[in-house]
């Protein structure tokens, strides 16, 4: 009964199906193993690869359409005629490329070796670029024979999402710093000058230093640079930055601060002109303490109080000025440095000595604010120099009371640096404030500070004579009363919280080079700062 119950299922599922074609048996079972099923897969068409004629043919139309400049055309003989559009485009004019001959070689299969001769123009500049290639040949969809696109073809080294471009073939070497004579300087030869290099660097490196050459190069997919692969021109040497450097007096000055102890500074600057001649700091290449130091000048700022005595018209180098050992003053006492005492000065003795006292005694011939003007208005100090590189050009703050004291003999608030106190010494050389510059205003006509005022004749004659007093009998005489020339100086000893021993400061001038230095924790103007300042002068 099963087997008979199967039959008929089937038997009604064939006469259904066969109801249902409108065939018989027979049929249905000949269509099936006759011919193919719909959703079957159709056997591959084959398509011979392109023939050595074809070969031939597809690579020289598509070289010769290139090589003359019909992109489109090119673009068009190729398996993917957008791509070869931009990429044959950009390779044209992005690099320049004003001819431009193609030879094509014998053929290996399906793959044309060529030569590339493109005649480039950059900058002025005519080139002729060399190189091989190579192509292959395949069938577009179509099965027309065609060049297989890639970056390739362009030349060998691009690989895919590669470019070429015209791009710098380096960074300008930098702006090459040179003294008042052409001399390089150099941080290797020059240490203390490491810092102003690079401040001159950032500063004027755009504007002096040299164009780069320019070179056709890879492009990668993110970006960057690749190989080099040619030249297009040459770079252009940058102007040398000329400073007012004096290579032989810088040398001088990076020797004499190592004799003084490991902390040191000096500069050296033309009173005539206010160039700065030389800069140096032990240890060399750090921080510039010459031009951004802050220190108490001690005794080196009778300079400027004794300008503003002289300036009143009340004294003159003659006048009497005792020299006690001990004053006070707003409440507080002051001393001369190891008692000192000298009985029946004048100013000029007292000037020569470095007489705290005598000075501190005149602070009620002088209104509160006097020297401190002085200081700004005519020695220029606190006026925003515009050096070329970032200095510190001084600090005078105005006082009353034991601060007015101080301020006298440079000691409280009065804040300058080396720099500053050069431009104190050569300021009393010339008569004239000159703000100091190490650039040339002429290399980029910056506008630097100007004083109001200039000192008046008589009163710069007295105050000269009194510096040549200090430089030939005073207290700088051990160190440069033999020098020869128009001389004069001012010691300084300031004295600082917290050190064992005070900072030592001196300044000078001889004829047209002067300069100040401060040797700080060490003692004496005269017997540290003083011989710094002494080797400079000498060398002058």
């Amino acid at each position: 009964m099963q087997r008979a119950t199967k039959g008929v299922v089937i038997g009604g599922a064939v006469a259904v199906v066969v109801a249902a074609a409108g065939f018989g048996g027979y049929d249905l079972y000949r269509s099936v193993s006759s011919k193919p099923a719909a959703d079957a897969v159709p056997a591959p068409k084959v398509t011979p690869p392109p023939s050595a004629a074809e070969v031939r043919t597809a690579a020289h139309d598509f070289l010769t359409a290139w090589a003359s400049g019909d992109v489109a055309k090119a673009a068009a003989l190729t398996d993917n005629g957008s791509q070869a559009t931009a990429e044959l485009t950009s390779y044209r004019s992005d690099l320049h490329v004003s001819r431009l001959t193609l030879t094509d070689k014998p053929a290996t299969g399906a793959r044309v070796p060529f030569s590339v001769r493109a005649g480039v123009s950059y900058d002025g500049q005519d080139s002729t670029w060399d190189y091989d290639s190579a192509l292959t040949v395949v069938r577009d969809p179509s099965g027309k024979p065609v060049v297989k696109w890639t970056p390739a073809v362009l030349h060998p080294k691009l690989a895919a999402g590669q470019t070429l471009e015209a791009a710098p073939s380096s960074t300008p070497p930098p702006v090459t710093a040179v003294d008042r004579n052409g001399q390089v300087l150099t941080a290797a030869k020059y240490p203390s000058l490491a810092g102003i290099l690079t401040e001159l660097q950032a500063k004027y490196g755009n504007t002096l230093q040299g164009t780069p050459g320019m070179d056709i190069r890879v492009k990668g997919a993110d970006g960057k640079a690749g190989d080099s692969l040619h030249p297009l021109s040459q770079g252009k040497p940058g102007k040398p930055l000329r400073t007012t450097i004096d290579a032989n007096l810088q040398a001088q000055a990076e020797k004499a601060v190592t004799t003084q102890g490991p902390d040191a500074a000096v500069v050296a600057i033309q009173p005539s002109t206010g160039g700065v001649l030389a800069v140096a700091d032990n240890p060399a290449g750090g921080y510039n303490k010459a031009m951004m130091g802050t220190y108490a000048p001690g005794s080196t700022f009778k300079v400027i109080t004794a300008s503003t005595l002289l300036t009143t018209g009340k004294v003159t180098p003659g006048t009497p000025l005792d020299c006690p050992k001990t004053i006070s003053y707003g409440g507080r006492s002051f001393h001369n440095v190891e008692g000192m005492q000298i009985d029946r000065a004048t100013l000029a003795q007292d000037f020569a000595a470095s007489c705290n006292t005598a000075f501190i005694s005149t602070a009620n011939v002088l209104p509160d604010g006097a020297v401190e003007n002085e200081a700004h208005d005519v020695f220029g100090l606190g006026l925003s120099w515009s050096t070329g590189v970032p200095s510190w050009d001084g600090k005078v703050p105005v006082g009353s009371g034991s601060e007015k004291a101080m301020t006298m003999i440079g000691q409280g608030q009065v804040q300058v640096n080396p720099l500053d106190m050069a431009s104190v010494a050569a300021t009393a050389r010339s008569g004239v404030f000159h703000q100091p510059v190490i650039v040339p205003v002429s290399v980029d006509n910056r506008q630097i500070a100007q004083a109001p005022q200039q000192l008046p004749s008589s009163v710069d004659a007295d105050l000269r004579s009194m510096m040549v007093l200090t430089a030939r009998q005073g207290t700088a005489a051990p160190t440069v009363g033999t020098l020869s020339g128009d001389v004069g100086a001012k010691t300084g000893t300031a004295e600082v919280d917290g050190q064992t021993k005070p900072n030592s400061w001196f300044l000078a001038y001889r004829d047209d080079v002067a300069a100040a230095a401060v040797v700080p924790n060490t003692g004496e103007g005269y017997k540290f700062a003083g011989k710094i300042v002494a080797a400079l002068l000498s060398a002058n």
